[in-house]
């Protein structure tokens, strides 16, 4: 089947998620590698940073089980997907949210319907399940919601058609990069830098201090072997000690939070951007 591709469409992700990265894409630029031949992502998301740089060889990866079989019907049945989102969009209220939240399909393509016509009209597009794996998130307040973004989801599709596409835990990459051809992006929960910025739960189980230790040493075997690694977290005391403690180059960002419990935290607040590496492309004069 042709996918026929409007004109001047760049892949973009077709997932709204919390801490995306398209709007620091500019920011990043500066410190992405100046040649490699195998890009990873270990924790998808949005995938904004593949959808950007396109490279010819990609490895997609998330502990997501619904969100991995999302991108892989997008790669591989997307205009089955669009007919099933069409008929959401159809049938969309309040009512018929809650139906769909609370039952699950069966069948591959019908998940990955559900994912998207949830993600594009539940409250701010958020991805939080509770204790049990369930998604909780509430409707959201659209007056007109994009439940069916067909243009977007076919340009998505061909961006994906040559990447490979697995659930996976981040350590997995372990067992792929292993040196200076590969680079890495890691986009982890980030670490909270209060009380009131803990962001629950992406999956079932939380992201705990342990895991970005576990995070750090992947990173610091990765680098030993000569991957390029980058690493996106908050600007928080234990994330910048763990990641000087093995020299890893330290990089503020700035970014907006537009997810906390306060709305007064809500802003512009720095980030770290952390590489291992110091080949990066040189802003243009």
């Amino acid at each position: 089947m042709v996918i026929q591709i409007p004109k001047e469409t760049s892949p973009r992700p077709f997932l709204k998620w919390a801490g995306g990265k398209s709007r620091l894409i500019q920011q990043y630029i500066p410190y992405f590698p100046k040649s490699y031949k195998t890009y990873y992502e270990p924790f998808l998301g949005g995938g904004a940073i593949f959808f950007y740089l396109q490279p010819t060889t990609a490895i997609l990866t998330d502990i997501n089980a619904e969100l991995i079989n999302t991108y892989c019907c997008v790669r591989d049945n997307v205009e089955e997907l669009i007919s099933l989102l069409k008929e959401h969009k159809k049938q969309h209220n309040r009512d018929y949210y809650y139906s769909v939240r609370n039952n699950s399909p069966s069948s591959a393509l019908e998940k990955a319907a559900r994912v998207i016509y949830l993600n594009k009209t539940c409250f701010n597009g958020l991805y939080r399940v509770n204790s049990q794996g369930k998604f909780n998130v509430p409707l959201g307040r659209y007056e007109n919601p994009n439940i069916c973004p067909e243009d977007l989801l076919r340009v998505a599709s061909a961006g994906l058609y040559h990447a490979e596409i697995q659930q996976a835990d981040f350590t997995e990459v372990l067992n792929r990069a292993t040196g200076n051809d590969d680079f890495v992006f890691f986009d982890p929960p980030y670490h909270p830098i209060n009380n009131t910025s803990y962001f629950t739960a992406y999956s079932a189980n939380s992201f705990t201090k342990k895991d970005q230790e576990l995070l750090r040493d992947t990173c610091a075997e990765l680098a030993s072997r000569g991957v390029r690694i980058m690493v996106c977290n908050s600007n928080s005391e234990f994330i910048q000690k763990i990641y000087t403690e093995i020299n890893f180059e330290i990089h503020t960002i700035k970014a907006t939070r537009s997810i906390n419990s306060n709305i007064k935290n809500r802003g512009m607040i720095d980030e770290l951007l952390i590489t291992s590496f110091k080949d990066f492309y040189l802003p243009k004069q």
